[in-house]
């Protein structure tokens, strides 16, 4: 099994990446929050990787460090929560995020995540409430972003690395006000982007 990966970035992509490790380039499955968090193709990236095999496909998925593998291996673990739903809601919220709503038992909350209906959603507390309780969040892997941390930071990031000044970034993302701790990344970046047009 390969567990983590340590090369050049060749591309990336907002649900993946192709890392160049030892001239073999590998493709792997990221959360859209890790993209952000990436440097430019031609940067060193370091990735822990969760192997997933099927009869007719070895996927690889990509985090930043081992915290989010871990809470993504966890999320696996639920019935009928499957590799494609886990990238999801770690795209749609950070650990953290994922944590005090699962804490909270915020079922409307969980329930915005792309594919998390409310039975999926109750399963999700139900399952993780004790396990994420503690959870602590860990630093950025080397070459991975060590920018501002969560939501707020990914989206200035996103809306900086699509041409934006800084200060129409923080701006555009002030304006979206308590949205930004209740909406996932995909919607807020879409309305930040509304903002600035």
């Amino acid at each position: 099994m390969i567990a983590h990966l340590s090369g050049t970035l060749l591309s990336k992509q907002p649900n993946s990446v192709i890392l160049d490790v030892g001239g073999v380039g590998y493709e792997v499955i990221i959360p859209v929050s890790t993209f952000y968090d990436l440097e430019e193709p031609g940067s060193s990236v370091q990735l822990r990787i969760y192997t997933h095999v099927r009869e007719d496909a070895l996927d690889l998925y990509g985090f930043p460090n081992e915290t989010e593998r871990r809470v993504f291996r966890l999320l696996l673990g639920i019935p009928n929560v499957g590799p494609k739903t886990a990238i999801g809601v770690l795209s749609a919220l950070s650990v953290a995020e994922l944590a005090r709503a699962i804490t909270a038992s915020d079922l409307g909350r969980l329930g915005k995540v792309p594919g998390i209906g409310k039975k999926t959603a109750e399963r999700l507390v139900l399952e993780l409430k004790d396990k994420l309780a503690n959870v602590e969040v860990e630093g950025h892997i080397d070459g991975v972003g060590a920018g501002t941390p969560g939501i707020r930071g990914r989206l200035l990031s996103a809306l900086t690395n699509m041409g934006y000044r800084p200060g129409e970034a923080e701006k555009a993302v002030a304006s979206l006000g308590q949205r930004v701790d209740s909406a996932p990344l995909a919607d807020l970046l879409k309305a930040a982007l509304a903002e600035l047009r």
